[in-house]
């Protein structure tokens, strides 16, 4: 089957289609014909080294999918190595998917809409009535973010974004204007997956008891050290979050999923389809993620 593997680190240049045998389950799991498999930015720092070490290469990256079973059911899956034609995945992680989502559509709620979900939910703990600046907002995350704000009860929400398109793609999901630094107001909860710079700025617009939430560093910048007593200072709080363990919790896949699912089914959520490539297309996928010149959710044909 096609499959693609990098077997040293580096940018995108190390991604290679290979012929390689399809695998086999093991006791608890379901082999799955991919239909499309997600690319998240953090599949490239899987590829540069950043949560790899090298005992594990080569690797085939990749971290969900959906497809359909053996039996015939069409599932969203959290895998390991999913840039392949089959993967095998626990079938206590599969979510079985409605047939009128597309795949696009369906895996930007796995991944990106889970992370949205959460950050507003359990990191943020977002309250009604307050105010939410989102960063990257034309992004996978961003774009669900700006949307589930508002969903549940944002009083003011305003996007980031790198380029004027992107800011009006924000607006049309819902934003109620851009966000640009200094801004207007200080904000109750800021969400950030830039890192650097940005965040420094933001960290400086958080109202009393604001929150921003770190949940990446896009930039790849060092960030400096923190400071308590300019937390104090600015009666304000940094929370970090990461979807992984998250979702290690009871209650964190499959609930906050069924209310993605709904939402999007109802016309109240609407996920951003970002380009398609070719699964034998990895290596351009992943430059085109890096360069920003994606927008929604990125995905890769088998």
């Amino acid at each position: 089957m096609l499959a693609i593997r990098f077997d040293r680190f580096g940018g995108p240049e190390v991604l290679t289609p290979v012929d390689v045998p399809a695998p086999v389950p093991g006791p608890g799991e379901v082999l799955i014909t991919v239909e499309a498999a997600g690319v998240n930015f953090a599949d490239t720092f899987q590829v540069d080294g950043s949560y790899l070490d090298a005992g594990l290469l080569p690797h085939i990256p990749g971290g969900e999918v959906v497809g359909r079973t053996g039996d015939g059911r069409r599932v969203l899956a959290k895998v390991t190595h999913g840039y392949a034609q089959q993967v095998v995945a626990r079938e206590s992680a599969l979510v079985e998917v409605p047939e009128e989502l597309d795949a696009p559509r369906a895996l930007a709620l796995l991944t990106q809409g889970l992370t949205a979900w959460h950050l507003l939910r359990s990191a943020a703990r977002l309250e009604a009535g307050e105010s939410v600046v989102v960063h990257s907002a034309a992004g996978g995350v961003g774009s669900l973010a700006v949307q589930l704000a508002r969903e549940f009860g944002a009083g003011l929400v305003l996007a980031q974004a790198s380029t004027p398109e992107k800011e009006r793609l924000a607006l049309d999901l819902g934003a109620d204007g851009p966000a640009r630094y200094p801004l207007d107001r200080r904000v109750d909860v800021i969400l950030d997956a830039a890192g650097g710079d940005l965040f420094d700025r933001a960290l400086g617009s958080l109202a009393d008891f604001g929150r921003l939430v770190t949940y990446g560093n896009a930039s790849r910048t060092a960030f400096s050290a923190l400071d308590p007593a300019r937390l104090s200072r600015l009666n304000a709080s940094v929370v970090g979050f990461w979807l992984r363990p998250t979702l290690a919790r009871p209650g964190a896949l499959h609930e906050p999923l069924k209310e993605l699912f709904d939402l999007t089914l109802r016309g109240r959520l609407r996920p951003v389809a970002g380009p398609e490539y070719p699964l034998a297309e990895a290596r351009r996928a992943h430059t085109d993620l890096l360069e920003r010149r994606t927008t929604g959710k990125v995905v890769l044909l088998p």
